[in-house]
């Protein structure tokens, strides 16, 4: 397993930025497709890309691929591929299935066919006739789309959004990894001061004090493939190592979340506190009306409500009506927003410089982007 190929799954738009950052971390070897980023790296890239990897969903070991429209070419070219080598004798191995446009579509028959056809590969290895499954997960995912059928293993275990700070949320909050990327997509940097009016339980914020000090997002969490006797400790225990060498924190910057309820600055404060940047944000209970600062340059990130409940879409449009005049006052600044409703541009009174489609969970939302000035040079 010296040479192997990983699959970083993401939401929908967001594959660019996984490239982007695996390249960052040395993976150049790549192929990207819809919702996922395929890699060729070591053994060691499964710890480093975990652990590093912030828009990412999760990161997946491909066994194999290959073409299939049987169930019994399923079964001989599943048995076929290299299980022995990655799995151990008592592995838990469930099997997990999705099935597009393919002529195998049952979902259950394909995973009890893969299921059966690993049994048998260990079996020929183990020479047992039975596997208690005690041990470390490997959960296994058999996917077919258009009759091409891929098998990864899960080294992730709980999404890579799960970062272990958030304890508690207010509402629906925002997703870790996609607010990183809202984020990384405004293209902000220490220096310059970021505002979320609209903060919730403060994810946004809290992203961008992790990405100004370059702190690993999964450095101070579990994954699965940690228990795998086929990823050595001491390759977690240097990527670890090198998250920690190459976090900046004696980098300070500008970064603000308020909100009306003050629950939920409450929870933001926590939240921060977990994360271990309470330091770098300021978070303050302050209606959206007084938006205000006193840096002629900055950005504006928010994830406003977005009315999908009929009872709500009055007060949205009229907070979006809100947001627009708001603009005007900070007309230096950059304003990014994240909705779902269609009519956001008509009710914010300006065109978007750019806009991007993305996923929040389910729900097909856009990314508005409203580019200041360049900030003057001294």
């Amino acid at each position: 397993m010296n040479c192997i190929s990983l699959i970083a799954t993401c939401s929908f738009g967001l594959e660019a930025l996984v490239a982007r950052e695996l390249k960052d971390l040395g993976y150049k070897q790549q192929v990207v497709e819809n919702g996922k980023v395929t890699f060729t790296a070591d053994l060691r890239a499964i710890c480093r890309s975990n652990m590093w990897l912030r828009t990412a969903d999760r990161v997946r070991l491909k066994v194999g691929e290959f073409k299939t429209t049987t169930f019994d070419d399923l079964f001989e070219q599943t048995k076929a591929l290299p299980w022995p080598e990655i799995i151990p004798d008592n592995a838990a191995f469930p099997v997990d299935g999705k099935s597009v446009q393919s002529t195998l579509f049952s979902i259950s028959d394909c995973q009890a066919i893969v299921k059966k056809a690993i049994v048998e590969s260990l079996k020929n290895r183990y020479k047992t006739g039975w596997f208690k499954e005690d041990g470390p997960l490997y959960r296994i995912e058999i996917s077919i789309l258009r009759d091409i059928a891929t098998l990864t293993i899960d080294t992730s275990g709980a999404g890579l959004h799960k970062r272990g700070y958030r304890q508690s949320g207010s509402g629906a909050p925002l997703r870790e990894t996609l607010a990183a990327a809202l984020v990384l997509i405004a293209r902000w940097q220490p220096g310059i001061a970021l505002i979320d009016p609209l903060c919730g339980s403060g994810t946004i914020p809290i992203e961008a004090a992790l990405i100004g000090q370059n702190i690993a997002p999964g450095m101070n969490r579990n994954f699965a493939a940690e228990e795998w006797p086929t990823v050595p400790k001491d390759l977690w225990h240097e990527a670890r190592r090198e998250t920690h060498d190459l976090a900046h924190y004696d980098i300070s910057f500008d970064l603000s979340g308020t909100d009306i309820n003050p629950a939920a600055i409450k929870i933001a404060r926590q939240n921060a506190v977990e994360a271990g940047v309470e330091d770098l944000i300021h978070f303050q209970v302050r209606p959206l009306s007084e938006l205000s600062s006193k840096k002629k340059y900055g950005k504006v990130i928010c994830n406003p409500p977005y009315g999908e409940r009929l009872g709500d879409q009055k007060d949205v449009e009229e907070l979006y009506r809100q947001m627009g005049k708001l603009y005007d006052r900070l007309e230096t600044w950059s304003w990014y927003t994240l909705t779902a409703h269609e009519d956001f541009e008509r009710l914010f009174g300006k065109r978007a410089s750019k806009r991007r489609k993305l996923y929040n969970g389910n729900i097909k939302v856009h990314y508005y982007q409203y580019f200041g000035p360049n900030p003057q040079e001294k």
